[in-house]
């Protein structure tokens, strides 16, 4: 996704190595936010449990590495046929109809999707048939592969945590939420190095130097260099380090209050999976290494749990979104729909494209056969065929989010003005 470049003309003198330094990390799409009004909370409640807090620790030093190549044109896309979608004559197409809306009041301003969206406002979206005879109509299937050709890659989940917060710092409320501190920098390397496009790096000015922006470590100490960037306030360590994963998530205050917060930046620092840290280590078996499996490990292990969390250097900054919206928002700019979103890589998938999903339930051989819309994407969800299974929001949600790490494939349908090498009209 795209971010504003905050620089000045003595950037253009900063070496090249400098700015490779930088490269990497989860890219989000910044949205203006609008003003936030209050209302009661109709949400669901976060889960009772006893919030973990601990002491802050030696801080880390970890390098990020550099940013994956960008694929022109979604070479990696194969042509492929209807009846290759083995479950879609089964899927309730009616339900995905209002994500595909949400998509094209977004696409419909872009030459390739104009027809087909312009078409879909005369589809009666309550009629399976009639949406299934649109989608034939209008759109080529082509199925995902991954660079070394094969077909198959990693469904994982995700979902909207539901935390408890302040918006003042108190004795229970001791973990904040930093909006975009004023003083990080994005740089569009592109500006500088034509050779460089799609790739832009974040950092900090220090005298005439850019240098990496804090990593988790640096950010999470007393007193923080991001003091007086607080948000809101959360009683729950790991529950704030997971929302960061997520990207967004609920607040419920005190007094009632539903805060929806979302992604507004990220320091520049790449993402490095704990779970995967703590399998290495020996600390949790493959099959433990969920969601809930690395929450109980942090109730258990309260000494160590600050190392682990900042051995991965990458922090989300939050901003609050306007209350009412029907999900949160995703890399396309629009509210995502529970169990009709992936979140996908937008180098080998178009970002706001219908895609049929195969693959199986949480924990499951049971078939997950489905028509989705690629709205959102993510610091961990790279490769053709990879893509994060939006559940929605509240404890259920997390759970199958949590235990999700199936087996898949993917196709994307895409419209036959879309410009591809290998369109077959």
């Amino acid at each position: 996704m795209t971010f504003s470049a905050f620089t000045s003309g003595s950037m253009r003198n900063i070496p090249l190595l400098c700015l490779a330094l930088l490269l990497g990390a989860c890219a989000q799409q910044a949205v203006k936010p609008e003003p936030v009004a209050e209302r009661p909370c109709n949400c669901p409640q976060p889960a009772e449990h006893a919030p973990i807090y601990l002491p802050d620790t030696q801080k880390p030093s970890i390098s990020g590495k550099p940013e994956e190549p960008r694929l022109p044109d979604y070479s990696m896309l194969k042509p492929a046929r209807w009846e290759d979608l083995v479950g879609i004559n089964d899927d309730n197409l009616t339900q995905a109809w209002a994500a595909w809306q949400q998509s094209c009041s977004t696409l419909r301003n872009k030459q390739p999707w104009q027809v087909a969206c312009e078409a879909s406002t005369m589809v009666d979206g309550s009629n399976k048939e009639a949406v299934q005879q649109y989608f034939r109509s209008y759109f080529i299937v082509y199925q995902t592969t991954n660079a070394d050709g094969t077909d198959t890659g990693l469904i994982t989940g995700y979902y909207e945590p539901l935390l408890r917060g302040s918006r003042t710092k108190t004795d229970r409320y001791r973990y904040p939420l930093y909006s975009r501190p004023d003083d990080l920098i994005t740089v569009e390397l592109a500006s500088l190095y034509p050779e460089l496009a799609n790739k832009r790096v974040r950092g900090r000015v220090a005298g005439t130097k850019l240098i990496p922006y804090y990593n988790r470590g640096e950010i999470e100490v007393e007193p923080s260099p991001l003091q007086g960037s607080e948000l809101l306030w959360v009683d729950d360590i790991i529950d704030l380090f997971f929302l960061q994963i997520q990207g967004s998530g609920l607040v419920l205050l005190e007094n009632g209050e539903q805060v929806h917060v979302g992604y507004a930046d990220q320091n520049g620092q790449s993402y490095q999976s704990i779970g995967r840290l703590l399998i290495q280590r020996g600390e949790l078996t493959a099959d433990k290494a969920s969601m809930q499996g690395i929450k109980n490990w942090a109730r258990n292990n309260l000494d160590k749990l600050r190392d682990l969390l900042n051995s991965n250097p990458s922090y989300v900054f939050f901003r609050e979104l306007p209350a009412g919206l029907p999900g949160p928002l995703g890399a396309l700019g629009v509210p995502i729909l529970a169990e009709r979103v992936v979140a996908i890589d937008p180098r080998f998938i178009p970002l706001g494209a219908p895609v049929f999903l195969a693959t199986t339930y949480p924990n499951s051989s049971k078939p997950l056969n489905r028509l989705m819309m690629a709205q959102d994407t993510g610091g961990a969800i790279k490769g053709g065929v990879r893509a994060d299974f939006f559940w929605g929001a509240g404890n259920e949600a997390g759970k199958l989010a949590g235990a999700m790490k199936q087996a898949g494939k993917i196709w994307v349908l895409l419209p036959k003005e879309f410009p591809l090498p290998t369109a077959t009209k």
